[in-house]
Order: C-alpha cells, then sequence, then structure tokens
C-alpha cells in the first residue's frame, strides 16, 4: 500500500519553514511523505548578492532545508515577484502536484501581505483541483491521478490580511514535539538574516519564527507552539467534504469551533 503524501507549495526559499515545516514533520510522524517546493528562487533576498549569485545560495539553503526535513525537493519555477498567474506556471505547478499525487496541499493564504505569496495559494488550488483532469496537458506530461485532494492553506504573515484585519485559524495543529526540527530547518536558510532584519524588521528570522509559533499556540488555547490552518472548499477537490490533517494528526490537530461556526449562515 502506498504511503499517503503531503505536497508543501510556498513561494519563497524560507516560507515553507516559518509557515509549515511543523505540520510536516507531524504527518511524517504517522507515516507520510514529504514533498517540498519554493516556487520562487528567492533572487530578490539580499543586500549583499547580487540576483544570481543569491538564487544560487538560496537554492542550495533550500535544499539543505528539505533534506533536515527527510522531504523531497523541487525546484523553482519564477523569480521574486514575478511569479504571475499565468498558463506557463500553472502547467509546471500542475505537473507538480501530478508527480506528487499529494492527499494535502500546504500552501499560503490567498490574502497575503504579498503578490508572489497570493500567486503561489492561486497557483497551488488550480494545479490541485486539475490533478483529476486528463485533458489539462502539464509541463511537463504527467498523468492524472483520481484520489481525493485536499488543500489547507496557512495563516499570512503577521496574522492579518493586507486590509490590517486579524485573521484566525479554522485548525491548529501542535508544533511543540518537532519544533527544534523546524528551527533546525529555518536556521539552513542562513543567507535571510541580515536581508530580513534590513528588510522587514525582524531582530532574528529564528526569534520571529519562534515568537509567531506561540502566538499561533496561544490561538489556539492548547499548544505552545501550532502552525494556524483554514481548509479550501471541497468542491471539485474531493467527492465530499473530508479534513485529512485532523484525520492524521487526531489530538495533535484541534479545529476551532468558533471558526466552524462563522462559515454557517
Amino acid at each position: 500500500m502506498d504511503r499517503p503524501s503531503v505536497l508543501a507549495l510556498f513561494a519563497h526559499p524560507d516560507d515553507i519553514e516559518f509557515c509549515a515545516a511543523g505540520t510536516l514533520l507531524m504527518l511524517q510522524q504517522r507515516g507520510w511523505d514529504l514533498h517540498y517546493c519554493n516556487l520562487c528562487t528567492g533572487h530578490g533576498g539580499s543586500i549583499q548578492m547580487d540576483g544570481p549569485t543569491t538564487a544560487a545560495t538560496r537554492l542550495q539553503e533550500a535544499k539543505n532545508a528539505a533534506d533536515l526535513l527527510k522531504a523531497a525537493f523541487y525546484p523553482p519555477i519564477s523569480d521574486d515577484l514575478m511569479l504571475t498567474y499565468t498558463p506557463d506556471h500553472l502547467c509546471k505547478v500542475a505537473a507538480i502536484v501530478r508527480q506528487t499525487k499529494p492527499s494535502i496541499v500546504l500552501t499560503h493564504a490567498l490574502s497575503d501581505y504579498m503578490e508572489d505569496h497570493m500567486n503561489a495559494a492561486r497557483l497551488a488550488v488550480t494545479a490541485a483541483f486539475a490533478h483529476g483532469i486528463p485533458n489539462f496537458v502539464t509541463q511537463p506530461a504527467t498523468p492524472a491521478f483520481f484520489h481525493d485532494v485536499t488543500v489547507y492553506h496557512a495563516l499570512p504573515h503577521g496574522l492579518r490580511d493586507p486590509l490590517r484585519r486579524q485573521v484566525r485559524a479554522g485548525q491548529y495543529v501542535d508544533t511543540t514535539p518537532v519544533h527544534q526540527q523546524k528551527r533546525a530547518a529555518l536556521a539552513a536558510h542562513e543567507s535571510q538574516k541580515d536581508w530580513l532584519d534590513v528588510s522587514q524588521g525582524m531582530d532574528s528570522y529564528l526569534v520571529s519564527m519562534d515568537e509567531m509559533s506561540r502566538k499561533i499556540g496561544s490561538l489556539s488555547g492548547k499548544f505552545e507552539h501550532a502552525e494556524g490552518w483554514r481548509r479550501h472548499l471541497h468542491l471539485g477537490f474531493s467527492a465530499k467534504e473530508i479534513d485529512p490533517l485532523s484525520e492524521a494528526l487526531a489530538e495533535a490537530c484541534i479545529v476551532d469551533p468558533g471558526y466552524e461556526q462563522s462559515l454557517e449562515f
């Protein structure tokens, strides 16, 4: 019997570590295969190196991080700020989805502080939708598959949407048991310390991640460290409404009843 797989589709090198590495590791502990893809090269993430050097550096850092997570690595398809929602990009992302055959796709929030994040999420959603459409030809051409796929969106950067409104999760994953592994994977992106300090006022990207995971843990009302997720509507992705993340993680994943209630008329 094939092991279940989860695909993390995010924008830049280090986004997976900030948003999703804890959830990936918790699934891995339960027998899931991990697949890791940053859609952008990260070439804009430096004030010391030129673009090509930055891209090459960040590619190696991402590969190192994926190795630490024991995840299969897939290369980027676009430079920073060039990840547009186009047929070319969509065909490439859909090929990655079909190659990995995930039951779960983790990606950015659909509404976030920058376009690369939002376009990564849009591409991930449509690529997942197309997983069982044989007449949609991917690049490279990859056969469709037909089991259910569920998409989960991470919380936006700063836990706010672009209009500054606070965002809460629909469910929280306890990442406390794997926090140090998540931290080690983020530390693999060592070129980002100075860049994030200068560009986003982060004292240290490791400290910032610690603070964010504690804040999300506090929002859960239960966990010390957590990652938050909002589940995409199932229509077109699965035959019925399912929640494989909660099913796989059991007590390590709690659903916010208030969020669920807010979805109803």
